[in-house]
């Protein structure tokens, strides 16, 4: 018996939150994504949101410690959806950490910018979090069929 699947493909990664895995996380995210024929501007905005998500469940979600990063991808049409998940200390404030170079540690001379460029290269972007229970990031881009 066939279960039916809401998507027409979907896949699931699971790795330590340590820097050198987010070259990787981006490296999976594209190569699945490529079942769609993005154009390679639009590989690199995906690249660059996997990039961002990643980074922050590294620095602000785990703040440095171990942890568990989870990406779901699924591909529904001509949309690919991206989910990336941790289970670190949270957001107390998600309306304020989404404001442009807004940033909670200063002392690493980050931008602020990683919830504003996510935004600005996928068509969609929604941020879930609980304090201490981690954060999980939904963003969703459509790929131009020519």
């Amino acid at each position: 018996m066939k279960i039916l699947n809401q998507y027409d493909n979907e896949m699931q990664l699971e790795f330590d939150s340590k820097s050198e895995n987010e070259s990787f996380a981006r490296t999976v995210v594209a190569a699945f994504a490529s079942q769609l024929n993005p154009t390679l501007e639009e590989i690199a905005d995906i690249k660059t949101a996997v990039s961002e998500a990643v980074t922050n469940c590294i620095i602000h979600g785990y703040e440095g410690r171990e942890g568990k990063i989870f990406v779901h991808c699924y591909i529904s049409g001509n949309e690919i959806g991206i989910d990336v998940k941790d289970a670190g200390v949270g957001i107390e404030n998600v309306k304020k950490a989404m404001e442009p170079l807004y940033t909670t540690r200063p002392d690493l001379e980050r931008s602020g910018m990683g919830f504003a460029f996510m935004q600005t290269f996928m068509d969609e972007l929604a941020v879930e979090s609980k304090v201490k229970e981690g954060t999980l990031i939904r963003m969703k881009k459509k790929i131009q069929t020519t």
